[in-house]
């Protein structure tokens, strides 16, 4: 039995390798080092539109434009100023793709001009987050009626996240490494608006 049970536990470790080699790879470079992160097929569109941007050189010299310790680095401005591409993404919300730490996800307006929860064409954002106990993740889903699975109650005692925006907005990849770019960056001095007092600028390329 705890052979079979070995080679359960190995067989689902190499089918998750497997998953994340097959997926599309991008690393984000900074001056505070590499971000390294995968796009799920789960999210077609986001992915598609994602790598677009990039191949199109929008994210070359974009700045992370908002920064909250405790919370995300955002960015997706163009280096000349734009801060929007004149269209939104569909919402695609998929069971099983959450906000722990290190998820990749969308930006958007607000439920007041956008009920559908479009996501905008060009901002995203990395979740820094932190670490919830499971009596804080039991209020929630009193206050909310909706439950957290047995992986997102893990993921968020573990490593954390921001399990309040889940199902709100698209998660349409996640950090496999370079978590510690995610603290420095995060930790940032801000301004007004959250924008950090020293630029620091990304380029994003796709691994081939």
């Amino acid at each position: 039995m705890k052979n079979l049970s070995f080679s359960l536990v190995l067989l689902l470790s190499i089918n998750l390798i497997m998953a994340q080699e097959n997926q599309k790879k991008i690393i984000i470079s900074t001056s505070y080092g590499d971000i390294t992160a995968v796009l799920y097929d789960e999210t077609p569109q986001h992915r598609d539109n994602f790598i677009k941007l990039i191949k199109d050189g929008w994210y070359e010299g974009s700045p992370f434009h908002r920064v909250i310790q405790g919370f995300m680095i955002q960015g997706g401005h163009n280096a000349d100023g734009r801060v929007d591409p004149g269209y939104t993404v569909p919402a695609e919300f998929v069971e099983g793709l959450f906000h722990k730490k290190g998820a990749l996800a969308a930006a958007r307006t607000a439920d007041q001009v956008n009920p559908l929860k479009a996501s905008s064409g060009c901002q995203f954002y990395i979740v820094q987050g932190k670490v919830y106990d499971e009596s804080e993740l039991n209020g929630m889903e009193a206050r909310s009626g909706k439950e957290f699975s047995d992986q997102q109650m893990k993921a968020y005692t573990k490593i954390g996240g921001t399990p309040f925006l889940d199902g709100a907005y698209t998660v349409f990849g996640e950090v496999i490494d370079g978590f510690d770019v995610i603290d420095k960056i995060a930790a940032m001095p801000t301004g007004a608006a959250d924008k950090p007092v020293s630029e620091v600028t990304m380029s994003i390329t796709l691994v081939e």
